[in-house]
C-alpha cells in the first residue's frame, strides 16, 4: 500500500487545493519614437469587464502551454504574425483561489503601434513610456474582505459555533490614474511587478 502510495504521488502533479482557472497574458513591450513603452488594450463593450485597461490575454486552452497561450491571444486580439512577438522571459504570477494568472514579457516588432489592427475584443489600444512606470508608482487603496456564510451553515459542527474567530482579509488595490486612461487591479499589479523588477536589477547594476 505504501509503495502505491508513494507511485501515485511520485507521478502526481502538484497544484492549489482548488477549482481554478488558468489564464495567461503577454507584457508587450513596444519602440515608440526610439524609446520603449508598454502596450495596453482598452476592452470592448463584447466581452467581461468593457472599458477596462488590460494586457493581450486569455484562458489556456486544453493542450497548450501558458505561454503558448499568451502568444496565441496576443496574435488574435493585435492581428500579429508569430514572427512579431519574441517572448523574452516569464514574470512573476497572480495566484489565488479562483485564478491562474501567468504573465510574459514580450517585444512586439515589426509595426508601428498606429498600424495594429486589433480584433472585436479590443476598442483601442495605447501605450505609456517604460521609464513613467520607472519613476512613478501606483497608489494603492485597501479593501476590506468579509467572510459571510450561506444560510444553514453548520456551525455546530465547528468548534466555537458562530463566535468562531473567522480571518478577515484585506485586499490592496494599486491605480495608475493616466491623464486618458486608468491601470489598475490586476493590470496595475503586474505593471507594478514589472516596473519594481526592473528597478531591483538596476540598483544591482545588473541593468
Amino acid at each position: 500500500m505504501l509503495e502505491e502510495i508513494k507511485r501515485i504521488l511520485e507521478s502526481h502533479e502538484v497544484k492549489p487545493l482548488s477549482n481554478q482557472r488558468h489564464f495567461a497574458v503577454l507584457i508587450p513591450l513596444i519602440e515608440v519614437d526610439e524609446e520603449m513603452h508598454l502596450l495596453y488594450e482598452v476592452r470592448s463593450k463584447s466581452i467581461s469587464q468593457p472599458g477596462e485597461t488590460s494586457f493581450p490575454g486569455g484562458r489556456v486552452e486544453k493542450g497548450e502551454t501558458y505561454k503558448e497561450a499568451a502568444i496565441r491571444e496576443t496574435m488574435e486580439e493585435l492581428s500579429l504574425s508569430r514572427d512579431a512577438i519574441q517572448i523574452l522571459g516569464e514574470m512573476d504570477y497572480i495566484v489565488n483561489e479562483h485564478l491562474v494568472i501567468r504573465a510574459f514579457v514580450g517585444e512586439v516588432k515589426k509595426i508601428s503601434v498606429k498600424d495594429i489592427q486589433f480584433n472585436e475584443e479590443v476598442d483601442e489600444v495605447y501605450t505609456v513610456p517604460l521609464n513613467y512606470f520607472l519613476t512613478h508608482e501606483p497608489v494603492y487603496y485597501t479593501a476590506n474582505v468579509k467572510l459571510e456564510h450561506e444560510k444553514g451553515f453548520p456551525y455546530e459542527l465547528i468548534p466555537g459555533g458562530e463566535k468562531y474567530n473567522w480571518k478577515q482579509g484585506k485586499h490592496a488595490v494599486p491605480f495608475y490614474n493616466l491623464s486618458n486612461h486608468t491601470i489598475w487591479g490586476f493590470t496595475a499589479n503586474l505593471t507594478d511587478r514589472f516596473a519594481r523588477l526592473l528597478k531591483e536589477y538596476k540598483r544591482e547594476g545588473d541593468l
